[in-house]
């Protein structure tokens, strides 16, 4: 379980996130949802110590991460899987090269050992006989799959997606939803998702939280939100999916 506590951050005179406290279970697809601009990916880079915190704090499973020196947070960010938005892979690396990545950084196994659980998670997300290519030579579906290969290649207690459906066709998305839903049971991992899709909203959405002008307005799972009676929530929620409608009677 990850939870943050009265989290607030400011860059310089402009604070983004305020007062935000949340707890993200075990085994679970928990979203943090919002509107473009409004503090998610301030928030998931603050938790995963991309950014310092003004105030608050941060805790893995028992352990204050915003209390810790550097070195002392080299520990957890071993355990931490990333994907990220656009898939951030390496362009002049193989797919085999940038899932090895992490491996070559962390891992203390054999060539071998580092081969054979490259290609495990490239099977995992069902790729294979694709490690001698280039990310400019496979799909944008594909890339997102070879990234969460390299995310999951340390075999991590806690994975965190910013936007892992940006640049994806609807179909492509809900096989990439569910890739990280399955992976999150299977390895019972803290998943964490910034996302404005109410299609993933919708199909794994366990544990939600909405952000609005870096406050957190609501918290509840997919069932809720729906029932909901925060008229912002309802802006975003609804405005969304008017707009699919909208553009899939236009298409």
């Amino acid at each position: 379980m990850i939870e943050i506590k009265n989290i607030n951050k400011s860059f310089g005179d402009n604070q983004v996130i305020f007062d935000v406290s949340a707890k993200f279970e075990t085994g679970q697809t928990n979203l943090i949802i919002g509107q473009s601009g409004h503090g998610k990916t301030v928030l998931l880079k603050a938790m995963v110590g991309l950014h310092s915190i003004d105030s608050g704090s941060i805790v893995y499973d028992d352990r204050v991460f915003s209390d810790m020196e550097f070195e002392e947070q080299k520990t957890i960010r071993k355990e931490i899987g990333m994907l990220f938005q656009g898939s951030a892979l390496f362009d002049s690396l193989t797919v085999e090269e940038n899932v090895r990545f992490p491996l070559d950084m962390f891992a203390k196994q054999s060539k071998e050992e580092k081969r054979e659980r490259v290609n495990f998670c490239l099977k995992r997300v069902n790729l294979e006989n694709v490690n001698h290519l280039y990310p400019a030579e496979i799909s944008g579906g594909m890339q997102k799959r070879v990234a969460i290969a390299r995310a999951i290649a340390l075999n991590p207690k806690y994975l965190f997606c910013d936007e892992p459906n940006s640049g994806l066709d609807p179909k492509t998305s809900i096989v990439i939803d569910n890739l990280i839903y399955e992976i999150t049971k299977e390895y019972c991992m803290t998943t964490i998702i910034n996302t404005h899709d109410m299609n993933s909203v919708m199909g794994i959405g366990e544990k939600i939280i909405f952000i609005y002008e870096g406050e957190k307005l609501w918290e509840g799972d997919k069932e809720e939100i729906f029932t909901a009676t925060q008229k912002k929530l309802n802006d975003f929620v609804f405005a969304s999916e008017l707009f699919k409608r909208i553009k899939k009677q236009n298409q």
